[in-house]
């Protein structure tokens, strides 16, 4: 919300109060200043000066070399691009070291060659509403050196963040009440009398209290609809608000003075009784701004007896019966909406207005009359109308307070003994609430959200100051428990990664429905499995995750339109399914995903790096489990290239994949994508079992290479398994370090390949003879052919 401060201090003196004193007072009360943005003219090196002569520069044919009085008692020469002045007029000028708007110093500089000791400045420049193309010509005569921050009123706006449980805090009126009990003063807003009122049971037929269980219109006559006042413009103007007409600039302006939501009808545009009801399937809706909106049954509506449309109550009045400049007689409407149902219809048609923001949070039903009296008032005033009659009410103001109870020895257990009693009976006081019998207090109609003993206690901590109450530790030792153990076991694999070189993300736990074709599981999506949010906010936020690698995919798409090329992404986190598709209750589990893709290392004068490949996930998960038994096993999914299961010894506990070419062009990544997810409850039973650590070997190991030929579909998956059943006890380790294929069929057969393959040989209790290790190899090779059939090379 966007406060003006010199709006404000129409109703509380605030000139004792530095911005930075204000700022830091609702900050530490709870209310958060998101920005703070100077309005008007600022400077003290911006000033008035008077152009004595003007030249064409001699290099550049769209400027002028000027001479200006500055009131410094010598011209100084500027050169100016504008054409709309002329030799004697007054102008602002911005010497040098003047700040202007956008973070801009003015210097003194060459522009073409020729010297330019400042600046004559357009409105815009400085801060202020251009009027004219050009140069600010200032009028009635102000004298030459004079500061122009005092021949133009300046302002600030606070942009204010208000909890949704502080609703009283959405008007400067409200604001000003609050920072009164916070300096200790009292607000100096006029009070405004209720207008006299009568029954509207013959003028306004109701037909859902509980929508709106209060409302009121007051017929004004002899309206001329005309341009605002300047005051009143600069009001709105000061927190970014368009003025329209004099009708409509008061509602506005009541809105965000008392926080009370208006409307006006023209009333020669509605018929001779209003009705409030629901609407009905199919009904349409012409709104203000022009467009037309589909309802659904039972939105609040405010319509007339011929069954036109004037009104989305609580959200957008309709443009039918809009006022114009023609109007000359206006119904001028005041209520209380029900919050939850005006929330209903804003979200459903994704249509929201300052009136909607304010019902959907409640508003102050005591403060409905007054409102309708200070906009009749300004009316009167401004647009020249006439009360013929009172105003017609219809139901009653409902009661959203009452009475609560302090309890004195729990406030002072709570608040430490950091406060009295006496002193926090005050705070409470001079937050609107008066006492109603011993220690219990009533509560005014618009703070709603005190409603316990606890909300009290909140009031006065926040106003008494939270840094004025004792720190007390009361904390105790407690035993270390299985969260405690995996989030630790986490926090080490997450360090882990990111000494690899990875970088973690945090996505959002909602996905869009177009997503789900990046989520790799480990047990297939079925019909059901999806968990959909019922109203959900955007169609990006529709689904809870059931898995990482959406989130993780969308992240390397952002950072390739970033340009950036080497990918190394994890993310730990849970993610969401219904169990056995969906026929039993919603399934929470913590994931671990994955992402590579893109160069090994930077680009340097030795030669390209090695692109990121499969070995290299399988490679990461290697580290966090040194020892352990990691296999890859092929297992097709839709969607997907290279996809396989990921297995620490015979459990499951993941699936690794590369995404299609199709799809890695679709984020414009120039390299393969390859991503895996692992269940990390499996693999935190595995780090709890950590494999000890051997001492290194005493005695050399030899190695030999074969060559083995064998049909193109036998993977790698294969031999690593036939070479796990080998029962040679010399025999290490291994690993594939070459394959060979030739399409042509000229050196090898096109349906076959050849993978090279290391050996490692070693004996924990002597060194090797060669004979030994032939042996050995020997026998090795041997298995393998029977087993796989393959040739050596």
């Amino acid at each position: 919300m966007n406060i003006s401060l010199n709006w404000l201090s129409q109703y509380i003196n605030l000139a004792d109060q530095s911005l930075q004193q204000i700022d830091d007072l609702l900050t530490f009360a709870g209310i958060e200043i998101e920005g703070i943005h100077p309005k008007g003219v600022t400077s003290d090196r911006i000033v008035v000066a008077q152009i004595l002569a003007a030249e064409q520069h001699p290099n550049a044919d769209r400027l002028k070399v000027t001479q200006v009085d500055a009131g410094e008692g010598s011209p100084r020469q500027i050169v100016c691009g504008a054409r709309n002045y002329k030799v004697g007029d007054k102008v602002p000028c911005a010497l040098p070291g003047a700040a202007l708007p956008g973070g801009f110093t003015i210097g003194e500089t060459k522009m073409r060659g020729v010297e330019s000791k400042g600046m004559l400045c357009a409105a815009s420049e400085i801060g202020l509403t251009d009027k004219e193309d050009g140069l600010l010509l200032l009028e009635g005569d102000p004298a030459v050196g004079s500061l122009l921050k005092d021949l133009y009123e300046s302002d600030v706006l606070l942009e204010v963040e208000v909890t949704p449980n502080r609703p009283d805090l959405l008007s400067h009126r409200g604001l000003a009440r609050e920072l009164a009990a916070l300096l200790k003063t009292t607000t100096t807003a006029e009070e405004i009398p209720l207008p006299e009122n009568q029954c509207g049971a013959a003028l306004v037929v109701n037909d859902i209290p509980q929508g709106c269980p209060f409302y009121t219109l007051t017929k004004i006559s002899n309206v001329s609809v005309h341009e605002s006042p300047p005051w009143l413009q600069d009001r709105l103007k000061s927190i970014g608000l368009r003025p329209i007409n004099n009708v409509v600039d008061i509602t506005n302006f009541v809105l965000h003075e008392m926080g009370q939501p208006l409307h006006a009808f023209d009333a020669a545009k509605t018929g001779e009784r209003f009705h409030l009801r629901a609407a009905a399937a199919g009904e349409t809706f012409n709104a203000l701004n022009d467009s037309i909106y589909q309802l659904n049954e039972g939105d609040l509506l405010i319509s007339d007896e011929t069954g036109a449309l004037l009104a989305l109550a609580g959200v957008m009045g309709g443009a039918e019966s809009s006022v114009t400049e023609t109007t000359t007689e206006i119904w001028l409407e005041a209520a209380y909406f029900d919050s939850s149902a005006v929330r209903a219809t804003s979200r459903a048609h994704i249509l929201s207005s300052d009136s909607s923001y304010r019902f959907e949070r409640g508003i102050d039903p005591q403060g409905v009359l007054p409102a309708a009296a200070r906009a009749t008032q300004l009316l009167i005033e401004i647009a020249g109308g006439t009360v013929s009659e009172p105003t017609f009410v219809i139901g009653d103001p409902p009661q959203t307070t009452g009475t609560v109870e302090l309890d004195p020895i729990a406030l002072d257990q709570l608040m430490g003994g950091n406060i009295t009693l006496t002193d926090a009976e005050e705070i409470l006081s001079r937050l609107g609430l008066f006492a109603d019998g011993e220690n219990r207090w009533y509560v005014p109609s618009y703070r709603p959200d005190l409603q316990r003993h606890i909300d009290l206690v909140e009031e006065i901590a926040r106003v008494h100051g939270l840094a004025n109450v004792a720190p007390r530790h009361r904390s105790t030792i407690v035993p270390a428990s299985d969260v405690d153990a995996a989030t630790d076991i986490d926090m080490a694999m997450r360090r882990s990664l990111a000494a690899l070189g990875l970088y973690e993300s945090q996505t959002m736990k909602l996905i869009a429905e177009n997503q789900l074709g990046d989520a790799l599981t480990l047990r297939p999506l079925q019909a059901g499995d999806l968990i959909k949010v019922s109203m959900p906010l955007s169609e990006d936020h529709a689904i809870m995750r059931p898995s990482l690698l959406p989130g993780l995919v969308a992240t390397a798409a952002r950072n390739i339109r970033q340009g950036v090329k080497s990918l190394r992404f994890f993310e730990m986190g849970r993610v969401f399914r219904h169990n056995g598709g969906g026929k039993s209750r919603d399934h929470e589990t913590d994931s671990l995903g994955l992402l590579l893709s893109g160069p090994l290392a930077p680009d340097s004068w030795t030669g390209s790096p090695a692109l990121a490949a499969m070995y290299d996930l399988r490679a990461i998960l290697h580290s966090l489990l040194p020892g352990r038994d990691w296999q890859f096993t092929p297992r097709p999914r839709d969607g997907f290239a290279l996809a396989c299961d990921i297995l620490i010894g015979d459990i499951n506990v993941g699936i690794a994949a590369r995404l299609l070419p199709a799809r890695e062009r679709s984020i414009d990544c120039a390299f393969p994508v390859y991503v895996c997810e692992i269940d990390l409850a499996k693999l935190r039973k595995f780090h709890g079992r950590r494999s000890p650590v051997e001492e290194l070997p005493p005695f050399p190991g030899s190695s030999r290479d074969a060559a083995m030929e064998m049909p193109l579909a036998v993977s790698a998956a294969q031999v690593d398994a036939a070479i796990r059943k080998i029962k040679e006890p010399l025999l290490m380790e291994s690993a594939c370090f070459d394959v060979f294929t030739d399409p042509s069929g000229q050196k090898i057969a096109a349906d076959r390949k050849s993978m090279a393959y290391r050996f490692l040989y070693r004996s924990p209790e002597r060194t090797l003879k060669a004979e030994e290790v032939d042996a050995a190899h020997r026998g090795v090779l041997d298995h393998l052919g029977k087993q796989l059939g393959v040739i050596f090379r």
